[in-house]
């Protein structure tokens, strides 16, 4: 069952080295998607229609003439970028001092071609000996992020769907565009990654306090090991309900998840402990293990069943913010119902398997016998 995500909206960012090749394969990944049942209403926010310049240097022939890129640059950003370089105090106010050529001399393309450059050796050399224009439309503003150019999608979800598939949508879509393009999230799904992405640490934390907590109070490590492997059983329980009845796995349903953890060491707890007791007062292992399940049935079951009829409100929860406790309310009910059965099935089976590595070869003949054995008198 792999991680999903609420529905709603979803957006992304499509980068590329130039704008030009970042539009050609944003409208690429839109025909794509539209295509796809899993994603409605596909947008690319950019257009093009705000006539531009483009200025094209050959480089070869500028570093020939002895111009580097950085003083081509800080030449027409001065004549026609208006560069600040100061401030001009008066009366007590502060204004900006604005470098730029004279508005007829930077009227036409042809006026930037005229522009004359020094190079290395003290020469004047005219722009258009080493550079060429280009008009034709561009957009009104160039989008970057994480410092690369970049075209902003978005797309509905549609009923039915949601995030994480949608997000596997995009990333199947972008998948064969060429090197240079790289797919980042934005909103919804950028936040639903970051959450995502801490839930392994969250989950490995709870089990490591848990087991910690437990190994302190048998005073060994086996006992709490034993507890601790029916924890999947009741995640899985829960993974089990939220695929039947379609929830998916959110933040709630993962803070359910967490809950779970602690009440399934609850079970395994009666039957550990009291099987130990059976095995301090002379009980064979098999029979320590067997003995322990069937008398702590009742009291497994009674909490097991209290604890979801609790959740069962929850489950069935309406009205607003309905969504999050019914997410958690399912995972209790499903986790718990699952794992109340078989934990008292493979709770012994794993019980003798890993007290049975520590015993020696006498008790383990010992432990085979299915009848108590009695201490020796004193």
């Amino acid at each position: 069952l792999g991680m999903r995500g609420s529905q709603g909206n979803i957006s992304w960012m499509l980068s590329a080295p130039d704008i030009s090749r970042a539009e050609e394969w944003a409208n690429q990944v839109a025909s794509v998607l539209e295509e796809d049942p899993r994603l409605a209403a596909v947008e690319v926010n950019y257009s093009a229609n705000q006539p531009g310049a483009n200025l094209h240097i050959d480089r070869a022939r500028a570093q020939d003439l002895g111009l580097t890129s950085q003083s081509i640059a800080q030449t027409l950003q001065v004549l026609f970028a208006s560069r600040s370089v100061g401030e001009y105090s008066s009366d007590s106010r502060q204004y900006p001092v604005v470098l730029q050529a004279a508005p007829e001399d930077r009227d036409s393309v042809e006026d930037m071609l005229s522009v004359q450059l020094r190079n290395d050796r003290g020469d004047l050399i005219p722009l258009a000996a080493f550079a060429s224009i280009s008009t034709g439309a561009t957009a009104p503003e160039i989008n970057r992020y994480d410092r690369l150019i970049s075209v902003e999608m978005q797309a509905d979800l549609p009923e039915g769907t949601d995030l994480a598939t949608g997000m596997r949508a995009v990333q199947e879509a972008t998948a064969g565009l060429p090197a240079g393009a790289a797919l980042s999230w934005k909103g919804q799904a950028r936040n639903y990654l970051e959450s995502s992405g801490g839930v392994a640490t969250v989950f490995a934390m709870a089990l490591a306090i848990v087991f910690l907590v437990l190994a302190a109070q048998f005073e060994s490590f086996r006992s709490p090991l034993t507890i601790m492997l029916t924890v999947p059983l009741g995640l899985a329980g829960a993974a089990v309900t939220l695929l039947i009845t379609g929830m998916s796995i959110n933040i709630f349903s993962q803070v359910g998840m967490i809950l779970l953890i602690g009440i399934m060491a609850k079970n395994g707890i009666l039957i550990v402990e009291f099987s130990n007791q059976l095995r301090a007062e002379g009980h064979s292992l098999r029979d320590a293990a067997r003995e322990g399940a069937v008398t702590r049935l009742r009291p497994v079951m009674m909490t097991t069943i209290a604890t979801v009829l609790g959740a069962v409100p929850l489950a069935l929860a309406t009205g607003a913010g309905a969504e999050s406790r019914r997410a958690i309310g399912a995972v209790i009910v499903g986790g718990l119902s699952l794992a109340f059965i078989l934990t008292l099935l493979l709770t012994p089976v794993i019980y003798v398997l890993i007290e049975g590595v520590r015993l020696r070869p006498d008790d383990k003949a010992l432990a085979k016998d299915d009848k108590p054995q009695s201490l020796p008198a004193e």
